[in-house]
């Protein structure tokens, strides 16, 4: 099947639209709340690296080590919301918001594996890349390992972008089958769905260009430290705004590519 970006625009507008409370509900806990953790707990590298460079780094390490548990907490409510969301959002038996939590912690350790999975991967191959362009001593052959590191990435970013769905609303929980589903879904849709994702991620990029211009205007009259709780609100809504409507995506993506199949699917292992 054909990848549709303006279907899949309406379905998720219209699915965004029609489960607007449950949004904001699940959106406020799992995507603003950590996201506002982590903004107030961040040190202010911009700031840090217009006066002294060197000490970015230095501050980024003394971060990891303080602040992990606030990453981690981040990491994982970022997991549970959007399988819940997808659940609740794509799952024709209409969960509670209860059953599709619970959906989101059992899918979190599929989740994982699948993460993992992604990043050895690309750890291997970006290792034989590297080593042989070291090794022929030849500096263009670094610029096209680098070039094709990029590409490969989003390629397969784009290829795993199913994963999410597969999982909350096909109830597949083994890694290994959730790759290999998604990349059949995706399969001769990659450059659309790539194009959508584009677009959406410039639409967002410009609102919060508009939003932090309209940020630092009141941050000037009202100082410093004001400016930081305003900044972390400002980017925490769009990241929770940005995450929500990625959610709805994938899920009317997911319902475009897989069909009714998908719902059969799910039944089948309830």
């Amino acid at each position: 099947m054909k990848f549709d970006m303006s279907e899949a625009w309406r379905e998720a507008s219209a699915m965004m639209r029609a489960n607007r409370e449950v949004l904001l509900v699940v959106a406020g806990i799992f995507f603003l709340l950590p996201n506002l953790l982590l903004m107030l707990n961040m040190p202010d590298f911009a700031g840090l690296a217009m006066e002294d460079p060197r000490a970015v780094e230095a501050a980024m390490m003394e971060f990891y080590a303080t602040q992990w548990w606030v990453l981690i907490v981040v990491a994982v409510a970022g997991i549970v919301g959007n399988l819940a969301l997808l659940a609740l959002l794509r799952d024709t038996a209409r969960p509670t918001v209860r059953e599709a939590l619970r959906l989101g912690l059992v899918g979190l350790l599929p989740a994982f594996g699948v993460y993992l999975l992604f990043v050895v991967g690309a750890v291997v191959v970006l290792g034989l890349l590297f080593g042989l362009a070291a090794a022929s001593g030849i500096a263009a052959l670094g610029a096209l390992a680098s070039i094709v590191t990029i590409a490969g990435l989003v390629y397969l970013s784009i290829k795993l972008s199913m994963s999410g769905p597969v999982i909350a609303v096909e109830r597949l929980y083994n890694p290994v089958r959730i790759i290999q589903r998604s990349w059949r879904l995706t399969k001769g849709n990659s450059v659309r769905l790539l194009l959508f994702f584009v677009l959406i991620l410039i639409v967002y990029l410009v609102i919060s260009v508009l939003a932090g211009v309209f940020a630092n205007v009141l941050a000037m009259a009202l100082g410093d430290e004001a400016f930081k709780v305003l900044d972390a609100i400002v980017t925490g809504l769009l990241s929770t705004v940005l995450a929500v409507v990625l959610v709805a995506v994938l899920g009317a993506v997911h319902r475009q590519l897989a069909g009714p199949t998908a719902e059969r699917l799910s039944r089948t292992f309830e």
